[in-house]
């Protein structure tokens, strides 16, 4: 069965840093486009960044600049290194993955379990 697993969310004061991990796992995977959403109470779910396999990127503009994602095809992870942290980004970071099973031969998003990033003093 497949599964993201993320790691890496905590608690950091406004204007540190953080990195959180997702790495997909359970079968034979062919993974295209993986991402990082984030929700933050009272608000939806929304896009934070993005990295297809070709290695293209797409942020949000809140985070422009200050926000990085990367991945690591061998390891079918991606990784967001977030810098100058604002209150403001305090959110549950949830981990997504357009990917293909190959055993089953079906694509389809999957979804992390989320982690919490806290941004206070």
């Amino acid at each position: 069965q497949v599964q993201l697993v993320e790691s890496g969310g905590g608690l950091v004061q406004p204007g540190g840093s953080l990195r959180v991990s997702c790495a997909a796992s359970g079968s034979t995977l062919r993974v295209y486009s993986m991402g990082w959403y984030r929700q933050a109470p009272g608000k939806q779910r929304a896009l934070v960044a993005a990295i297809n396999n070709d290695g293209s990127t797409h942020y949000a503009d809140s985070v422009k600049g200050r926000f990085t994602i990367s991945r690591d095809n061998a390891k079918n992870t991606v990784y967001l290194q977030m810098n100058s942290l604002k209150p403001e980004d305090t959110a549950v970071y949830y981990c997504n993955a357009d990917l293909k099973d190959l055993r089953l031969g079906v694509r389809r998003d999957y979804w992390g379990q989320g982690t919490q990033v806290t941004v206070s003093s």
